[in-house]
């Protein structure tokens, strides 16, 4: 006996030592990022880990695997006592928990848990040997395998040895139905003798534990250090308004992150909790689209890169292998341009994380520094000098930017030189393209039927920025954003419409007004409060069946789902739900100024997806927008296809016009 507490004091001191030492220098690597916080509102960080890690509510998106998950975690909670009990007994022969140990309703709900779990670490197991759905693609498969292994064979031995204490009568609950399972799996070893069964159990015992010890020196090593970092990250996740980004970094005056460590040790915490899920990339356009972004691997790259850098930077004595590793550039070597610059900013991939990891901001502030390298494409150059010359992405003088209201009568107010109620900041596309005159005219039109004051910038107005800012040109935002916000703080008016997402966001959520803040609102918000409030009478029932697109930067970003769905409603259209509506919606693939880059790569362009998914619907006649951008890139799109005959591209004001 006294043997065998020794092996067990040392070998567990000895996988102690090691995850210990290998935890140490992950948050030694971590010390090296830059500062992050102050935290504040820590009512709602622990709300958050009481649903997000406790009741794990974003798993549910993928309902099975979400429940499979969320019976291995339960599981792990309430088998630990079972762990800590092994080790105990190993060094203090005859040592039984106090209560815990001796507690037959817990000894139930553990019995049972222990079949649960073993079922569902078997569903994981099918889903990556068998199954192998695409967003596995690129992770380790083999450590996931090895670690449902493990799990597997804990779950295993420790209902044989519960059964084959029973059998010996050394069970520290005598009541058998507390222990229904072991009872069950014990019966299959009542034939063997007394020493047989007590050799089978130190077999398993020794198997039991050497699992564990094993497994807890791995855990700092891989995806499964989320076990000890899911709780900090979900306690610590960004509770900034979505819409709003963190302001670019700078060392040595060049704006963006070209090394690993001008990260924050907070971004890093979310590296090292990544769980290489793919719920991220499952829902990425870009990487749906066949272009090289993929926000998992991304997050890995960036995981393995702190580890080999960090190693580099505090090794005690450089050599040739360190160097190199230090002379590896983040941006082209580890993580490459083409990467980067695929992403659209749609936020698709944060708002599947069950774990909050942040993929955009790192990407923005990595897209920062290659601007200051000119390391983009020709065409977003292009399109970022007319924004600085011009104030849009177009290269047309600020005097065309209102010329679409030739023809209308009465001219709409200048607010520059007459107050109004509302203030419509129109965006680029609405203003210049000419595929889109009609559509802001007839938003024009509806305006005065519902009895809106309202007014424009007239030349004054200037691209509001959320797509530069995205893009990473951090200077030219606030260029244009300060030059915005002069035009603004001369008008009088009680509140901001704007029927471009982009321009809503950026306006609602990354604009200082120095006191002077008005709501913000998007066209159909202030169209649902017309009809709600009779102001506009809806003279024509439409009758039309219809699917409606979420704009990310309207949905996912700032949670306008059901403003657009009432006025549809309200218009007589019977409104039939894409298979990925809401915070699941596609995005078109303009966003993050991918409008303005070329599209070498791309195996199926996002908009083209998306009508592809739309012509599956049954019966629906029009797909309604909600985003100038969007009537752009879908028109396009319904044509590539050749599915123009088949499905019209509408704006959501042209059906409310027609029902008025």
């Amino acid at each position: 006996m006294l043997v065998k507490s020794i092996i067990v004091l040392i070998a567990f001191l000895a996988s102690l030592t090691v995850f210990g030492y290998r935890l140490y220098w992950r948050f030694e690597h971590m010390r090296l990022g830059q500062p992050a916080g102050p935290f504040a509102r820590w009512g709602d960080r622990i709300k958050a880990v009481v649903v997000f890690v406790l009741a794990q509510r974003r798993l549910f998106r993928f309902p099975t695997p979400g429940l499979a998950h969320f019976f291995i975690f339960w599981g792990f909670l309430l088998l630990f006592p079972t762990i800590v009990q092994a080790i105990l007994e190993g060094i203090f022969p005859g040592f039984v928990l106090p209560i815990l140990g001796t507690f037959g309703p817990l000894a139930l709900l553990q019995d049972v848990i222990a079949v649960i779990v073993a079922v569902a670490v078997l569903y994981g197991l099918y889903l990556r040997v068998i199954a192998q759905p695409e967003r596995y693609k690129g992770s380790h498969g083999a450590e996931g395998i090895l670690v449902l292994t493990f799990i597997l064979i804990i779950m295993l031995s420790l209902l044989l040895m519960n059964g084959l204490r029973r059998n010996l009568g050394e069970a520290p609950i005598e009541a058998a139905f507390w222990q229904p399972v072991s009872t069950a799996v014990g019966l299959l070893f009542v034939g063997l003798n007394e020493a047989t069964q007590r050799a089978l159990y130190e077999v398993l015992y020794w198997v039991h534990l050497g699992v564990l010890l094993v497994f807890l020196t791995l855990l700092p090593g891989g995806k499964h250090f989320h076990i000890v970092t899911s709780v900090f990250n979900v306690f610590l996740q960004n509770l900034e308004a979505r819409g709003k980004l963190p302001p670019a970094p700078q060392f040595g005056g060049v704006a963006g992150v070209s090394k690993v460590e001008q990260f924050t040790w907070r971004r890093m915490l979310d590296w090292y909790t990544c769980t290489e899920c793919g719920r991220c990339q499952e829902v990425c356009p870009a990487y749906a689209s066949g272009l090289p972004l993929s926000p998992k691997l991304l997050v890995m790259g960036l995981r393995a890169h702190l580890f080999e850098r960090g190693t580099a930077l505090q090794g005690a004595r450089k050599n040739a292998s360190l160097q190199a590793v230090l002379e590896k550039r983040l941006t082209g070597d580890v993580i490459a341009d083409q990467v980067l610059w695929a992403c659209t900013t749609c936020y698709a991939c944060d708002t599947e994380c069950p774990l909050f990891i942040e993929h955009i901001p790192p990407i923005v502030d990595m897209r920062r520094y290659l601007l200051t390298q000119q390391r983009a494409d020709a065409m977003l150059m292009s399109a970022l000098g007319n924004l600085r010359r011009y104030g849009n992405s177009f290269g047309k003088s600020d005097r065309q930017r209102a010329m679409w209201t030739g023809g209308l009568e009465p001219r709409i107010k200048d607010i520059r030189k007459e107050p109004a109620h509302t203030l419509w900041f129109v965006g680029d596309y609405a203003s210049y393209s000419p595929a889109l005159t009609e559509i802001t005219q007839a938003t024009a039109r509806v305006f005065r039927q519902a009895g809106i004051d309202f007014g424009l910038l007239y030349d004054a107005e200037r691209n509001a920025g959320n797509d530069v800012r995205r893009v990473g040109e951090e200077g030219l935002f606030e260029l244009l954003a300060a030059k915005n916000k002069a035009a603004l703080d001369k008008c009088q008016y009680e509140e901001i419409v704007t029927t471009d997402p982009h321009s809503y966001n950026t306006l609602k959520h990354e604009y200082s007004f120095n006191g002077k803040a008005r709501p913000v609102y998007h066209h159909t918000e202030v169209l649902d409060r017309a009809i709600a409030s009779g102001r506009l009478p809806i003279r024509r029932q439409l009758g039309y069946t219809v699917t409606y697109h979420d704009p990310c930067y309207l949905g996912r970003y700032n949670g306008v789902y059901d403003a657009p769905r009432r006025v549809l409603n309200a218009i007589g259209c019977r409104v039939v739900e894409m298979p990925r509506n809401r915070d699941r919606s596609l995005c078109c693939g303009a966003g993050g100024g991918r409008i303005w880059m070329e599209e070498a790569g791309v195996k199926e362009r996002p908009g083209e997806n998306r009508i592809r998914e739309a012509l599956s619907l049954d019966g629906a006649q029009y797909f309604v927008v909600a985003c100038p951008k969007d009537v752009t890139m879908y028109r396009d799109a319904v044509k590539t296809v050749g599915q123009e005959r088949s499905i019209e591209i509408k704006d959501i004001i042209e059906l409310v016009e027609e029902a008025l």
